[in-house]
């Protein structure tokens, strides 16, 4: 599993509204990401690769449940603007676990303006999944 991170700073951007001094993105630049994440994905469906992906909502539409003294707690998003969130994931079933990271690495050239902030750096991670017990 391929799986992208971003915060509510970046979805915010994203969609047109810059917060806290990172720029908006402009239609263009967010024309751009789509077309080349559409040509990552038919590549892995060429390839035979693909198995699913998805993007995940902004973290304002979030909810996190956390113990406190032993008593879930629900907390609603938004979390604060530099804290990471699980943005989207992408499952491949390819030969190997350096294949996948091959496939994954192909992301450092997501396309983004210029001006972009980047909350935490770029990165993508990258994580076989748990087929029984004993993958654990």
């Amino acid at each position: 599993m391929i799986m992208l991170s971003g915060s509510q700073r970046d979805y915010d951007a994203m969609g047109g509204k810059g917060t806290d001094g990172s720029p908006a993105w402009a239609p263009e630049d967010m024309a751009a990401l789509h077309e080349f994440m559409a040509a990552w994905n038919n590549e892995l469906v060429e390839s035979g690769e693909f198995v699913d992906a998805r993007g995940l909502s902004a973290p304002v539409h979030a909810r996190r449940i956390q113990l406190s003294d032993g008593v879930p707690v629900v907390t609603d998003g938004p979390y604060p603007e530099t804290q990471e969130v699980l943005a989207g994931y992408t499952i491949v079933e390819c030969d190997s676990f350096d294949r996948a990271t091959e496939i994954a690495a192909r992301l450092a050239k997501t396309p983004h303006p210029e001006s972009a902030t980047l909350t935490n750096g770029w990165y993508v991670d990258v994580r076989p999944i748990a087929e029984g017990i004993d993958d654990l």
